[in-house]
């Protein structure tokens, strides 16, 4: 099978679809790979790096999307590229339909293309492989941001993180006990913050709990909780996530004026729309917002910042599932896994997941 890398084409996004140990994977595997010039340059790999794995470099997108079977990318199709797609491809990505431009689907539809989404991946237990990766990734990435947005320096409310002796510490609010909300709250935890978690799942707190030592402090995501603890919130993590939906909106405007003036929300469900009122996509080159007094970051690609190890931990959780389809071919291959499975949002054209079609207003193709 072909497997076509292009570079990613949105401002600063150095991520990469497949790294050159996953190219050298598939090449092993018998498959050939085909990566567009330049396309790990931001993360640190070479094509020369590429050359080695036997892959081959080609010199431009249309090349990579001519040649390929199927597409692994990071982001989800830019306008620019709709146009490349092949009749009968396959392009596996975080695609977040439910947020994306409606031409986007048109031109799935159109070309038979089959689309996964890496974010929709599903086990049997419930677990999301794939984007539990990119979560630890940003949860372990939030005070790095948050410590740099509360500096006097960039309008913050002039607040070290981990206080000194006789200075309290931050106070961080995390809203959602997932996978990000969990390694958020390590990473803050440990320097030195004070960290508290909301979550509707009594289990997901307790583990919390544990996990801890009672050093986080936990509660049940109530609209009274929440306003509670948003009133002396130095920095909000929003970390809501329904799979295949649209984030809810939790915080509404009328709470975030209740805020301290320069506290900072930090909305990183906004890749799918968004967990607080007042939020909408920011970029990596103009991260920030002030909306009624507080500092607000709602970067979709974070990830890119650190494109090395977000590339390289996308490629372990995703390898075993390009390996299947190689091995297969997809339409086996998503017969088969039923995981993989889920993670399909249009098929040969078809939009035949249910989630999506509901969230879009759309109805499904079968």
């Amino acid at each position: 099978m072909n497997f076509g890398v292009p570079k990613e084409v949105r401002d600063l996004e150095n991520r990469v679809g497949l790294t050159p140990a996953g190219a050298h994977a598939l090449v092993e595997a018998g498959h050939k790979v085909y990566v567009e010039r330049n396309t790990g340059a931001g993360a640190g790999f070479s094509d020369e790096n590429y050359r080695a794995t036997g892959a081959e470099i080609v010199y431009s997108a249309e090349e990579v999307y001519g040649r390929a079977d199927v597409i692994a990318k990071m982001t989800r199709l830019a306008a620019r590229e709709h146009a490349l797609l092949r009749d009968g491809q396959t392009v596996m990505c975080f695609l977040h339909l439910t947020v994306a431009s409606p031409d986007l689907v048109e031109a799935l539809q159109q070309r038979s293309v089959t689309a996964i989404a890496y974010e929709m991946i599903q086990t049997d237990d419930g677990a999301l492989p794939v984007l539990l990766t990119s979560s630890e990734v940003a949860g372990r990435l939030a005070p790095v941001i948050a410590g740099n947005l509360l500096s006097s320096a960039r309008g913050g409310r002039g607040i070290l993180l981990s206080g000194v002796p006789g200075v309290p510490a931050a106070a961080v609010v995390i809203l959602g006990a997932g996978v990000l909300g969990e390694n958020a709250a390590r990473a803050f935890i440990g320097l030195g913050a004070q960290v508290t978690v909301l979550d509707r799942n009594p289990a997901k707190l307790h583990r919390i709990d544990e996990m801890f030592g009672g050093r986080v402090t936990t509660m049940y995501a109530t609209a009274y909780n929440i306003n509670r603890v948003l009133e002396f919130a130095d920095v909000f993590v929003g970390a809501v996530l329904v799979p295949g939906q649209r984030a809810p909106i939790v915080i509404k405007r009328e709470m975030v004026k209740r805020m301290r003036e320069r506290a900072v929300i930090m909305d990183f469900s906004i890749d799918q729309g968004g967990c607080v009122e007042t939020s909408r996509p920011t970029t990596l080159r103009d991260p920030v917002f002030v909306a009624e007094g507080v500092i607000h970051y709602c970067v979709p690609n974070l990830l890119a910042q650190v494109a090395r190890t977000a590339s390289h931990a996308l490629l372990n959780a995703a390898l075993p599932y390009l390996y299947e389809i190689g091995m297969l071919g997809v339409d086996e291959a998503i017969r088969r896994d039923q995981a993989l499975a889920r993670g399909v949002n249009v098929w040969n054209g078809k939009l035949v997941n249910q989630q999506i079609a509901d969230a879009l207003g759309m109805d499904t193709d079968g």
